[in-house]
């Protein structure tokens, strides 16, 4: 019975973060470009610094029309928003948040599952941009597909240099393995998996597969109202996700002063520090061209990743 009610605490906590959490990166995300731009929309709602804005928001989306094109494949459009956000939910329950269990399920090999989950909700986007019967669409849907293979092997080898590292696969257990000279060590590594992983979330500056200067919205042009918003909510939850795993692999996870009693709270810090990172990142680069996006791949983080692996295999040969 206290298992069963163990289990069952743990899924509601992981449900919380992931109705919660990504709802105040979208929230904030508002406030921040409304400071940074100059933007006064986002000031109103609601009166004191416009604390509503989310409210209306979703009040927005929910009165929209949904609408399917008449071509499209009705099935699998309607489907593509669910693929894309569901994983990200999926991943939250194997991420730990502090130690002593603080996780919603601990996995020996929790980092590859993480990985390949986080790869299906990329699928959503290729899904929507077939299935639409859009010509703009399809072209977003192919740019993701070559993004994603470009920027999937980088964010793979730079997260086995930290298995290496840890000699584990079991998130928790790389925590455990930090040490305070980790993130000097590992430190290319970590922003080739960060890059790599705005990247396959389609956040700019490597937004191009919804580049709305030229293809319209790209996979989601013909979404509308509450399908449009679970589009909008699945990225702001790769956000949580990214930052979270970031922060697992190559910043300590829970590690900080105190963190035996406020372990759970360095890991929120941290994930919202490097949240505000992707958010400050959009208001001051522009979009890459599709071949800068490539060349990035194949010529910058590719090798950085391998040397990072290299680098580690020789560190631990030296320290056994």
């Amino acid at each position: 019975m206290n298992d069963t009610l163990d289990v069952l605490l743990r899924l509601v906590g992981v449900l919380v973060v992931f109705l919660v959490f990504p709802l105040l990166v979208g929230q904030t995300e508002h406030k921040v470009m409304a400071h940074m731009q100059g933007r006064l929309g986002p000031m109103y709602a609601g009166g004191f610094h416009g604390w509503a804005q989310l409210v209306a928001d979703g009040v927005k989306f929910a009165q929209k029309e949904d609408v399917v094109p008449a071509e499209a494949d009705r099935r699998i459009f309607q489907l593509a928003p669910a693929i894309a956000l569901l994983p990200y939910l999926v991943v939250l329950i194997a991420i730990p948040v502090g130690p002593d269990g603080f996780v919603g399920q601990a996995l020996d090999a929790g980092l590859f599952f993480v990985l390949a989950v986080m790869g299906v909700g990329v699928l959503g986007s290729l899904i929507a941009g077939w299935a639409s019967a859009n010509k703009f669409s399809l072209l977003g849907g192919l740019r993701t597909a070559a993004q994603l293979m470009a920027y999937e092997l980088p964010m793979l080898l730079t997260a086995a240099s930290v298995a290496m590292a840890a000699g584990t696969l079991s998130l928790p257990g790389i925590v455990e393995s930090y040490h305070w000279w980790w993130t000097p060590w590992q430190i290319v590594g970590g922003l080739v998996f960060f890059t790599a992983g705005l990247a396959e979330l389609q956040r700019p500056p490597f937004d191009m597969p919804v580049a709305d200067s030229e293809i319209i919205f790209g996979a989601y042009t013909e979404y509308t109202g509450l399908r449009f918003a679970l589009f909008l909510l699945a990225e702001y939850a790769g956000i949580v996700v990214l930052c979270a795993l970031t922060t697992v692999l190559f910043l300590g996870g829970w590690h900080g002063p105190w963190s035996d009693g406020l372990g759970w709270l360095w890991t929120l810090v941290k994930t919202a520090a490097l949240a505000f990172v992707v958010i400050w990142l959009r208001v001051s680069y522009p979009r890459l061209r599709e071949d800068q996006l490539q060349k990035l791949a194949w010529t910058v983080l590719i090798p950085l990743s391998l040397a990072q692996i290299a680098l580690t295999g020789v560190v631990k040969v030296v320290i056994s």
